[in-house]
């Protein structure tokens, strides 16, 4: 990671300096319900106001298609941002590129902030068109990617303008590239991973991935079902890929080729339905009633995985380990979740989470605040745990 080029090796003094932010957040009402990426995004914001810098804020929310929505302008964010950064004064511009959003970043003094419109209510910007990378270009002199979150896209505010200007890491991006480094390209082992989610053909990369990787390999969550069948286990009513079976045998020998020792669920809690406080059983995997629905993984199950945490160094956590949302089928989670967050408080595990229904789930567990890095970014931080290259991200580094 020392060739990662951050906010430390550049003077921003009277400069002007494009930042790349995502402040894609829910909005109800006129008004921001989740702040959690506006204040994690405001550091770099307020880092590079104190040193003097023309601060210029691009960021996309929700889906305008290259169209001009008005109910999906940023202005709502702007209260959130203004609380972010202490009361700052940020100016909104009601536009991206052209006179008038020339204009605002000319008029800012130094120390100033402007918040652009809505990236994508240009077309140019999820083509990834040049000429419309040149245009936002044209307003800067250093562009900051605090963005990882949109780094997995090839559109013109992340990687294209990351060619045109000198291009450099915000500390919530240097943060997380930094904790994912640790935790997966150079980890301490041993290292374990926890994969859950509803199918297995939606994370075929991700496990292929990890198979390759990890000391030990957690399967849990609805695609867990699949890999029972596949070993002919009888899941009951579960809901399991049926195509998918021969891929999940391919899996498993994958990891049995690469040393990776595949965890899946000793024992399971079944019910006749998912609804909140149906009847359930605890039974073996092999012991499955046909009319009853594998929910969550057992207590023996989930006393494996404490253990097998126990003897690890470093954790990568993406999915949940049964129906969270639905108590009771929240148990296992929330039990080897805790015993996580445990650990890494007492500095034996290096913790890192991301996804949105893991983010959900350790939310639920309590302990969100207590890995060692949780990250917001959905399908970048699952592009990443895939090992694929995030094209916003190799212009961050130095050459050489």
């Amino acid at each position: 990671m020392a060739a990662l080029k951050t906010l430390d090796q550049v003077d921003v003094q009277g400069r002007t300096v494009l930042v790349r932010a995502d402040f894609n957040v829910p909005v109800a009402d006129g008004r921001v319900t989740d702040r959690t990426r506006i204040q994690r995004g405001a550091r770099t914001i307020r880092e590079l106001m104190d040193a003097g810098a023309h601060v210029v804020v691009i960021s996309h929310f929700g889906r305008p298609k290259g169209q001009h929505k008005p109910e999906l302008s940023l202005q709502p964010v702007l209260g959130a941002l203004r609380e972010a950064l202490g009361g700052a004064e940020v100016r909104f511009v009601g536009a991206t590129v052209g006179e008038t959003a020339q204009d605002a970043v000319r008029a800012l003094e130094p120390g100033q902030v402007a918040l652009l419109e809505n990236v994508r209510f240009e077309p140019g910007e999820e083509a990834g068109d040049d000429a419309f990378a040149d245009r936002i270009a044209a307003l800067g002199e250093i562009f900051v990617n605090d963005a990882f979150s949109a780094s997995h896209r090839a559109h013109a505010s992340v990687a294209g303008v990351a060619k045109r200007l000198p291009a450099y890491a915000g500390r919530l991006m240097e943060e997380e590239l930094r904790h994912l480094e640790a935790a997966l390209d150079a980890p301490e082992r041993p290292l374990m991973a926890v994969v859950g989610g509803a199918k297995v053909s939606t994370k075929l990369d991700l496990l292929g991935n990890l198979a390759d990787k990890v000391d030990r390999l957690v399967i849990g969550g609805g695609m867990a079902n699949t890999f029972l069948a596949a070993l002919d286990h009888g899941v009951g009513s579960s809901l399991y890929e049926e195509g998918m079976l021969g891929t999940a045998r391919t899996i498993l020998r994958r990891a049995q080729q690469s040393e990776c020792t595949v965890r899946l669920p000793e024992d399971v809690v079944v019910a006749p339905e998912l609804a909140e406080n149906a009847p359930t059983r605890t039974v073996a995997v092999d012991a499955v009633p046909a009319d009853q629905m594998i929910l969550d993984v057992g207590p023996k199950s989930a006393a494996t995985l404490e253990e097998d945490l126990a003897t690890c160094r470093t954790l990568v956590w993406n999915g949940p380990l049964g129906a969270f949302e639905t108590p009771p089928f929240d148990a296992g989670t929330n039990r080897v979740a805790k015993r996580a967050a445990e650990l890494t408080e007492t500095g034996g595990l290096l913790s890192v989470a991301g996804g949105g229904d893991t983010v959900a789930a350790l939310t639920h567990a309590g302990v969100v605040d207590r890995f060692s890095y949780v990250s917001s970014a959905g399908g970048a931080f699952l592009e990443w745990l895939e090992g694929r290259e995030l094209p916003g991200i190799p212009p961050l580094y130095a050459e050489g």
